[in-house]
């Protein structure tokens, strides 16, 4: 299958997603640092939530969703219901068959409440199922900094289609990643906003993010071959609490890394490795109880993947999508360039071990 009409659906649905979280932003996050029942990222998760799955509603009826959200708590607030139901009505994008082609709009906030409901599926290898996360980086989302709008579909536990919305990541794919992308990427209009795609066995692709129709100059993305690592580019998480800081920067030295790591949240990173911004994506454990998000990953697992990259988790296996909600038979995830993956993975596996040893 060439999947042409899947793709095109969750382009249209994660750019239209894009529009409300940039709203949200604009108009309700200024100065909010925490996620409370309230935030603009609960406002934000719900509505765009909502958009997505009732384009995959009105195009692939009989399909399964995997998603973040659901919709008990905003039953009994009537006041959160509105703010979220007002925003998901007025989203629309700006070319009237761009619209068309996402299916009808949803008529009430009943039928919202319901729409984020059908994200409840619980995953499986059969089957069509699409998994969302409708704001992936929560708190780049309140700084200013990256996020990601995440929409991937699994075909009998398989990533098959992946796109990524980067509301704030530069348009040019040649810019490459430094600190500065963490916070404060929000102001300059027209230079910023890039939506990243895949299908598997035919390639990843990065474009403009728009506000109607799908920007026509999409362009075919690849990683840097990094012959040597030392001179290679790592990516991580900002928060400590998703990915160990500390055995990052021995890896990274083992490796003959120089360059400081560039701290960013979400599937942003993913992206980045991919069209070459970057190089090697860490995300090591910190308990052994955690277990990831399949919605987390999955888009960002194939985009790497068709760009010429390798993700693994930090054993070496293929991340795991048809276990269910969660990467339960994964621990980490090194993402890198095919050639120099196997290199990167025995670095990561000699500090873990020796810190394995120490316990």
């Amino acid at each position: 299958m060439s999947y042409s009409k899947e793709l095109e659906i969750a382009q249209l649905a994660v750019q239209r997603a894009a529009i409300l979280t940039k709203r949200v932003f604009h108009e309700k996050a200024k100065g909010t640092v925490s996620k409370d029942d309230k935030s603009p990222v609960t406002i934000g998760d719900f509505g765009a939530q909502a958009l997505i799955i009732a384009a995959l509603k009105a195009n692939f009826p009989d399909d399964e969703i995997v998603a973040e959200e659901e919709a008990e708590g905003l039953r009994g607030d009537a006041t959160l219901r509105q703010t979220i139901w007002d925003l998901v009505r007025e989203t629309k994008l700006s070319d009237a068959a761009a619209e068309s082609a996402l299916g009808g709009a949803i008529k009430s906030d009943d039928e919202m409440l319901t729409m984020i409901d059908h994200g409840n599926s619980q995953g499986g290898r059969r089957g069509r199922i699409w998994a969302i996360d409708p704001i992936d980086g929560t708190k780049g989302f309140l700084r200013g900094g990256q996020y990601a709008v995440c929409l991937g579909l699994l075909v009998d536990g398989e990533v098959t289609v992946g796109v990524l919305g980067c509301p704030n990541l530069p348009v040019d794919d040649s810019v490459s990643l430094d600190g500065s992308m963490a916070s404060g990427q929000t102001d300059e209009e027209g230079s910023k906003g890039v939506l990243f795609s895949a299908v598997l066995g035919q390639g990843a692709t990065s474009r403009p993010l728009t506000t109607g129709a799908l920007a026509p100059e999409a362009k075919s993305i690849s990683m840097n071959p990094i012959s040597d690592t030392s001179a290679a580019c790592f990516c991580e998480s900002v928060e400590a609490g998703h990915s160990s800081h500390g055995d990052s920067a021995q890896i990274a030295a083992l490796l003959g890394i120089t360059k400081p790591s560039v701290r960013m949240d979400s599937q942003a990173k993913y992206a980045s490795i991919a069209r070459g911004a970057g190089d090697i994506y860490l995300r090591l454990p910190v308990s052994a109880s955690y277990q990831e998000k399949i919605w987390d990953h999955a888009a960002g697992d194939l985009i790497v993947r068709e760009a010429g990259g390798q993700v693994t988790d930090i054993t070496g296996s293929r991340l795991d999508f048809g276990a269910g909600r969660t990467l339960k038979e994964n621990k980490g995830v090194v993402a890198a360039p095919a050639a120099g993956h196997a290199k990167v993975l025995a670095a990561v596996q000699e500090v873990l071990g020796k810190k394995a040893a120490q316990i």
